[in-house]
């Protein structure tokens, strides 16, 4: 199994982070005053030169709507967790009365066995 360095991951989501901030129209002051964290740790996130802690990590997701997979996909390989994560990704795309159709249906299904 590849390592994973600690800086690719800051690097990665540091581009996320900036990716997802842009499309909620925000600039980094306003993220940083609604994370409670200062411009500065922003700029150096983004930038991929500083980590992130567990907390500003679960309020980002929150505030912009990052999921789990977006973050760590780039760097899973089991492909059991990759067919999971295609199929979330899958879901997440339909409209919300498709999704709650499929959900019915899974719950069907679930209940079938």
């Amino acid at each position: 199994m590849d390592s994973v360095s600690k800086s690719n991951i800051d690097k990665n989501f540091g581009k996320i982070l900036r990716d997802f901030r842009i499309k909620n129209n925000l600039t980094q002051e306003q993220l940083a005053e609604k994370l409670g964290i200062s411009l500065k740790y922003i700029s150096r996130i983004e930038n991929g030169n500083n980590g992130v802690k567990t907390q500003t990590l679960i309020d980002c997701m929150n505030i912009l709507g990052i999921s789990p997979n977006t973050i760590y996909a780039p760097f899973i390989t089991n492909n059991e967790v990759l067919k999971t994560i295609t199929l979330f990704e899958k879901f997440s795309s339909l409209s919300d009365e498709k999704k709650d159709f499929i959900n019915s249906m899974m719950d069907l299904l679930q209940n079938l066995s």
